[in-house]
């Protein structure tokens, strides 16, 4: 189950997709569209500057928007950016790996069952861009350049 951080994230940049190439936008746009809580939102936009997805403008007329066209991120990408594995048990992820203490991966059932979801998921999300986070009632104007 994908985090509330992680969700917010997710609205957060589908908002900014949707707005590409029109300059930057206003937390306080963001926090109230998508109907998340503005100290929250700053610390997602923040972490998201960092990792680069993200670039912010100082003083009037500033705010946050996308370094790249929302094409270029996939949703697996934005995902482990702000909520770590899309694996739901470490021994099968791949990014975030961890040996399970309590289990042999090469006889563990659930290793096996787990590795298959991961792998149908990744093949949705690595294929997925923030281009399809953008809202149908978000104007038309930014389908990512």
């Amino acid at each position: 189950m994908l985090s509330k951080k992680t969700q917010y994230a997710l609205k957060a940049l589908g908002y900014l997709a949707g707005r590409y190439g029109e300059g930057p936008v206003l937390i306080s746009d963001i926090s109230k569209k998508k109907k998340i809580p503005i100290k929250f939102l700053e610390t997602i936009l923040l972490e998201l500057k960092q990792a680069g997805v993200l670039e912010s403008k100082k003083g009037k007329g500033g705010g946050y928007y996308l370094v790249e066209s929302p094409k270029k991120t996939t949703l697996a990408q934005a995902i482990r950016l702000v909520g770590g594995p899309i694996a739901m048990l470490p021994c099968v992820s791949i990014n975030f790996y961890e040996k399970c203490k309590d289990c042999d991966e090469a006889t563990c059932g659930l290793n096996k069952a787990m590795k298959i979801t991961r792998d149908a998921t990744l093949k949705i999300l690595e294929k997925k861009t923030l281009v399809e986070l953008i809202d149908r009632a978000d104007p038309p104007s930014a389908k990512g350049g």
